[in-house]
């Protein structure tokens, strides 16, 4: 469960781009279930709802997550991961991350300043405000995976292509490196589906075996769905199935059995 939310925010892309429709809008829903074999650990939500920010018109995007029954009792999770989202250019213009995870506990606001190119890193847990410099187009955890959805030319990315783009998180740049490994048909609650196999660069040790330790399966239409998020972890095995969506900009394609 720990790092869920996260996962559902690594990709984007830096190269491979066209003009398509707008993959997700106002009122998109999606429940995640997660689970450790038949054993479920806990659920996530990501949700889209139309706002404003200082005046602009933006996406709120929140990211939720948390354990529970068994679960729960063992090691208590309970992350809120929000985005402000530009709807003409999918930039972010603010990212709060408040999480509880066994303890360990972060409330962060970070204000993205596109003209100055600084960002305001509120602390608030320690009381602490400090700005910080970033590269032209950068994404936050949550933006990036809509940044994909909407960017992402799925008749030109080969298999083997790494994508690099960049990425600010707490309180610092990092190079986020994405390679795609392909398209499979895939088995959903929903049926069968066309997919697109993404697998990103994470970084072992505490919670991750390997850097390749995660898989991600996306629908191949122009909603980008996100289907099944696969971790090899330190401590075992960890899935992420969808169960529940709703306010879809186009129609979910199912393949006839």
């Amino acid at each position: 469960m720990k790092k869920l939310l996260a996962f559902l925010a690594l990709f984007s892309s830096m190269s491979f781009l066209s003009a398509q429709e707008r993959a997700f809008g106002d009122g998109e829903y999606f429940k995640f279930r997660v689970h450790y074999g038949f054993v479920t650990a806990g659920y996530a939500t990501l949700n889209v709802k139309n706002a404003t920010l200082n005046g602009k018109s933006v996406f709120h995007v929140r990211g939720y997550g948390e354990t529970v029954g068994v679960s729960k009792w063992f090691f208590k999770v309970e992350d809120d991961y929000q985005s402000y989202i530009d709807k003409e250019n999918d930039i972010p213009y603010r990212f709060i991350r408040k999480i509880d995870e066994g303890g360990y506990t972060k409330n962060i606001q970070i204000d993205f300043n596109h003209t100055t190119n600084k960002a305001r890193v509120n602390d608030k847990k320690h009381n602490e405000i400090n700005v910080f410099s970033f590269p032209k187009e950068t994404q936050d955890m949550v933006s990036a995976f809509y940044y994909l959805r909407n960017k992402l030319d799925t008749e030109n990315i080969k298999e083997g292509d790494v994508i690099e783009m960049n990425m600010f998180f707490d309180k610092e740049n990092y190079k986020f490196r994405l390679k795609f490994l392909g398209k499979e048909i895939l088995d959903t609650n929903f049926g069968r589906v066309r997919t697109l196999i993404f697998r990103p660069y994470v970084q072992s040790g505490r919670v991750f075996k390997e850097k390749e330790s995660l898989t991600v399966w996306v629908s191949d239409d122009k909603n980008k769905i996100p289907l099944l998020i696969k971790a090899d972890l330190a401590v075992g095995s960890l899935k992420a199935t969808l169960t529940e969506f709703k306010g879809l900009q186009h129609s979910f394609k199912i393949l006839a059995d």
